[in-house]
């Protein structure tokens, strides 16, 4: 087994164009990743496919290793295609980042509602201006997509654009712009293409828009319809209710978010209908048709309505097609997911994959996260597995869910013994003198046996922030006492995590049947 390279190495290599290949250790073993002689030169030591947050966070501290790195990302478009994309990726050109933007815009129209009640005498009616904030989302995200090149450039990251696919174990090939093929070889290659909006299989259904073109409409609609009941769906019906637009949002289940904690579902589902969005359970859509007063959206209980667009979020498809994997033998799941052991290699041993395309978790902190230990893992000879414990999550709904840890039907379905529910619901403050009627929750979940804090759940302002720092605690090991035993930040929502002081229920493991909401 090579030992890792010395920092004098490390500078030799970067004037070598043809690197030899190391042998990485992972889990006590030598892995044989390219099968080839150890004579053999390559023009990468890795090459990367996609420049999204998994792809970018990966190349670059791969070169930070010494590794001599490539990558490929389509050229830059805000509405994603299978000729564009962008360096940055989802999350940074037509996901989180332009997401939060409007969340943000969106959340002035309740402020200015409950200014009033704070002495503001706003006397004239506020007019809301799309195409300004479309501009200024617009501007960051080029100014973003600028940034990741920088970054990769500093890092001495050679970046190609065009369409990267696996031409081999050890080969890929990009096709230019102008149509032209080049092939390199890579001792690693690492797929990080991330996933793509899906569209449901309905007459009518190129009449929709996913979250692409939601972010870039023209116009602002007036009457919105939106599909689905997850993160994309819950959100932008936050968006275009809180700028003025009549929403309904349509899901299959009982309540919106599955696989959150049934208790928070109910909550956001209570404060969406608060906001004016009207929901529709149990409810799906089967048939969109133009006519002039605009697109006539008919459900599976023979309802019709008008809209002026309709939104599928119906949920996200792994990048694979284009790249010619099954081609050279790596692996696929049922979903089209790049399949990957605990190190995020696949079945081909010099091939890796990274991110949304595996399937895994598909959070942006995540790719990171999967990124760095495959770097770690391949380059920095300290094999590391990604860690999916105690990893938070928002949905920026108005107002946001914010979770860590488990929810309670996971504790119980997990837990050996009892577990003991925590919760506080209360007026925040700032709605005591604006009077709106939109209560906060917070959920704490602990092993009855333990003590240990087992997860976490707030709806209300600023979850995500309170949250982030709740997980560090979670992450730690953090028991019930030492919550109690930690002195609140007064006046504060976030003191109510440290002052949940009696039980709200003790429920027994086999006591309770699995939700099917």
């Amino acid at each position: 087994m090579m030992a890792a390279l010395t920092k004098n190495e490390r500078k030799k290599l970067k004037f070598n164009f043809t690197i030899m290949p190391r042998k990485m250790p992972i889990d006590g073993e030598v892995n044989q990743a390219s099968h080839v002689e150890e004579d053999a030169h390559f023009d990468f030591d890795l090459f990367v496919i996609g420049a999204g947050s998994g792809g970018v966070r990966a190349a670059r501290f791969s070169a930070n290793y010494g590794a001599k790195v490539g990558i490929c990302e389509l050229p830059f478009h805000p509405i994603s295609s299978e000729v564009n994309g962008g360096v940055g990726g989802t999350c940074v050109l037509r996901g989180c980042v332009p997401k939060k933007i409007l969340v943000y815009g969106a959340n002035f129209g309740g402020e200015i509602e409950d200014a009033r009640n704070y002495g503001w005498e706003i006397n004239e009616k506020v007019d809301f201006n799309w195409k300004k904030l479309l501009q200024k989302k617009s501007d960051e995200i080029v100014r973003l997509n600028g940034i990741y090149k920088r970054l990769l450039s500093n890092a001495g990251v050679k970046l190609y654009e065009g369409e990267g696919k696996v031409a081999g174990p050890n080969e890929v090939e990009l096709t230019q712009l102008d149509g032209t093929k080049l092939k390199y070889s890579a001792k690693h290659i690492l797929i990080a293409t991330g996933s793509k909006a899906q569209r449901p299989d309905i007459p009518g259904q190129e009449l929709g828009i996913t979250s692409d073109e939601a972010l870039s409409l023209e116009d602002l609609p007036k009457r919105a319809v939106v599909l689905g009941g997850g993160y994309i769906a819950v959100e932008f019906a936050s968006i275009w209710r809180g700028m003025g637009a009549t929403v309904d949002l349509f899901f299959r289940r009982e309540l919106p978010l599955r696989g959150f904690d049934d208790e928070m579902r109910a909550v956001v589902a209570r404060n969406l209908e608060g906001r004016g969005i009207n929901l529709h359970p149990r409810t799906n859509l089967t048939e969109l048709t133009k006519t002039e007063d605009g697109i006539k959206v008919r459900t599976d209980h023979g309802e019709e309505l008008l809209a002026d667009v309709v939104l599928f979020a119906t949920g996200r498809a792994p990048n694979t097609k284009r790249l010619n994997l099954e081609a050279v033998g790596v692996e696929l799941d049922k979903t089209g997911a790049v399949k990957v052991d605990e190190f995020s290699r696949t079945n081909i041993p010099s091939i890796w994959a990274a991110g949304d395309v595996t399937n895994r978790m598909n959070l942006t902190p995540v790719a990171l996260m999967e990124g760095s230990c495959f770097a770690k893992t391949v380059f920095a000879g300290q094999p590391t597995k990604p860690d999916y414990n105690h990893i938070p999550y928002a949905v920026f709904s108005i107002p946001p869910l914010s979770v860590v840890g488990l929810s309670e039907e996971q504790a119980l379905d997990q837990a050996n013994g009892d577990v003991l529910v925590f919760t506080s619901t209360f007026n925040p403050m700032k709605n005591t003198i604006s009077g709106r009627q939109e209560k906060t929750v917070m959920k704490l979940v602990v092993d009855a046996e333990t003590d240990k804090v087992l997860g976490a759940s707030m709806c209300g302002p600023d979850a995500p922030e309170i949250m982030q720092g709740i997980a560090v605690a979670l992450k730690c090991g953090a028991t019930k006492q030492q919550f109690d035993s930690t002195v609140g930040i007064h006046p504060s929502a976030a003191e109510e995590f440290v002052t949940m002081r009696s039980v709200a229920r003790r429920v027994t493991a086999s006591g309770k049947p699995k939700t099917n909401l």
